[in-house]
């Protein structure tokens, strides 16, 4: 029998030429950014670590805003979660008062080098990295209408509460594709007036769009229907949070409940959006809507761009299918990505220079 005779295509053949490799893929590569000082006005920053057994609750909350994020290493949600950084350090009046705490579900050696990444990017930077194991949702998890809805990493800000110091009562939490404008200390102490959330609401909102059929059939639809209260839709993309009210409440274990629901009956088809609006609305102090000018990201595979809301901006939100580095980088961008192109520190020749 003669030998049988394989025909590889020309880009099989060189795909067959790169060696395999189990590691991570190749790190996105940043410039490093400036040195962002305090103003004149600015309070003593703090001196000892803000995790320090020293430092007292009233002495942490009248000089540190706390920020939490998340960063995906092995994603180009990596890229704008840099540029975010620099937007919030680029326009604090205390930018050395601004503490980071970062949330990944990248572990062993990738930890420390996404570590390493924001370390050589923000040398000054104030932060901590916080390791999420995505066990701890995973099984929670149902599939939505978009895949980079589900991974477990879209949940980390459910666990906030058990993923940082006991110590921390109150956060900002911001999502990777945005960029501040504003002083973020603005943000940082609005009152929440004993809400466990303060976020920009939209009171108008259709909400028959973000669940099902099955959902708007059963009691369950009664809980947007209290007399005591008006339910609002408010994106989770940026929010102030009350972590000692969220712990004493158990706001975590109210968020799992509808996840498990979704499970057995699908009640909707997003992502960590709808166990939100379950659980808060009704109950958000709202906030003025310059903090979250959101949906610029609008229609990626239809190319629909979306223009600001009316009103002033303090806060542009690329939630949607369409990214604003995506665009940039396609050479069909939509006019307010240029306003995020100034703060995107990546690299662009690093890998695949003619040096």
């Amino acid at each position: 029998m003669p030998p049988s005779i394989i025909l590889l295509s020309t880009t099989t053949f060189l795909l067959l030429l790169i060696p395999h490799s189990t590691t991570s893929p190749l790190p996105l590569q940043f410039n490093e950014a400036p040195a962002f000082r305090n103003g004149k006005d600015c309070p003593p920053q703090i001196k000892n670590h803000p995790f320090s057994t020293t430092n007292t609750k009233n002495h942490e909350d009248a000089t540190t805003i706390h920020i939490a994020m998340t960063l995906d290493y092995s994603s180009p949600y990596l890229r704008g979660s840099i540029a975010a950084i620099l937007s919030v350090l680029q326009h604090a009046t205390c930018p050395e008062n601004t503490f980071f705490h970062f949330i990944t579900t990248t572990h062993s050696n990738t930890f420390n080098s996404l570590n390493n990444t924001i370390t050589s990017t923000f040398p000054y930077l104030n932060f901590e990295l916080y390791y999420f194991n995505p066990s701890k949702v995973n099984h929670l998890i149902s599939t939505s209408i978009r895949s980079a809805l589900d991974q477990p990493l879209n949940y980390a800000r459910i666990y906030l509460s058990n993923l940082l110091p006991s110590h921390i009562n109150r956060i900002i939490y911001l999502d990777s594709d945005l960029i501040v404008v504003d002083d973020i200390f603005k943000l940082w102490k609005i009152e929440l007036n004993d809400h466990p959330i303060g976020a920009p609401e939209y009171c108008l909102a259709n909400f028959t769009m973000y669940f099902t059929s099955r959902f708007w059939s059963t009691h369950w639809s009664k809980l947007f229907k209290k007399s005591n209260s008006k339910a609002c839709y408010f994106n989770t993309g940026v929010m102030v949070l009350d972590l000692e009210k969220w712990r004493i409440m158990g706001y975590t274990k109210r968020l799992e409940y509808w996840m498990r629901v979704q499970k057995m009956y699908r009640i909707y088809e997003l992502g960590s959006l709808p166990p939100f609006l379950l659980v808060f609305a009704g109950d958000v102090q709202g906030v003025e809507h310059r903090w979250n000018q959101h949906g610029l990201g609008g229609d990626n595979l239809e190319g629909l761009c979306r223009n600001l809301h009316p009103g002033p901006v303090s806060l542009l939100h690329w939630s949607g299918k369409g990214k604003p580095w995506l665009r940039l980088d396609s050479k069909k961008p939509c006019p307010l990505d240029s306003l995020w192109a100034p703060y995107d520190l990546f690299k662009h020749e690093s890998l695949f220079s003619d040096s």
